[in-house]
C-alpha cells in the first residue's frame, strides 16, 4: 500500500487517519454485495476528494478506514464526507438498509484512534475482520 506522506504546493506532509464506525444500533449489514459496494464507494469518494485510502476493513458490524487526507481536511470533514457517501448509495441500491437506521440514517458517530502510529493501525485493520 503507499505510503501516508504527501505533498501540496507549499508543504510536506504526513497525516494519518484511522476512522471506525458502526450501523445504527449494531445492525449487521454486511452482507457479501453490501460490503463489496460499501468498499467500493469508499475508494470513489477518497478518489473524488483526493484522500489517499490506505486501509478499509469491514465485519459484519463494523468499518475501518486508514486514510491520508490533505490538510485542508479535519477527521469530522473526513467522516463526513466517507459516511455520507456510503450512507446515500448504499441506501439507493439496498433499500432494506432504509429499515434499519431509521429517518435515513445509517451509520452511527464515529470513533478516531489518538497517539497510535501508522503502521500499529494498518497492522490492526486487517486483524479486526470479522471481530
Amino acid at each position: 500500500m503507499e505510503s501516508s506522506s504527501g505533498t501540496t504546493r507549499c508543504t510536506q506532509y504526513s497525516i494519518a487517519c484511522h476512522l471506525a464506525w458502526i450501523p445504527k444500533f449494531r445492525r449487521r449489514v454486511f452482507t457479501t454485495q453490501v460490503d463489496a459496494a460499501c468498499k467500493k464507494l469508499l475508494r470513489e469518494c477518497c478518489e473524488r476528494q483526493g484522500l489517499r485510502l490506505l486501509e478499509v476493513e469491514t465485519g459484519e458490524d463494523h468499518v475501518h478506514v486508514l486514510v491520508s487526507p490533505p490538510p485542508r481536511f479535519s477527521p469530522s470533514q473526513i467522516e463526513n464526507l466517507l459516511k455520507g457517501h456510503t450512507s446515500r448509495y448504499l441506501r439507493e441500491q439496498f433499500p432494506h438498509l432504509n429499515r434499519l437506521g431509521g429517518r435515513g440514517q445509517l451509520w452511527t458517530q464515529a470513533c478516531t484512534a489518538g497517539a497510535v502510529s501508522t503502521e500499529v493501525i494498518r497492522r490492526y485493520v486487517p486483524e479486526c475482520q470479522g471481530t
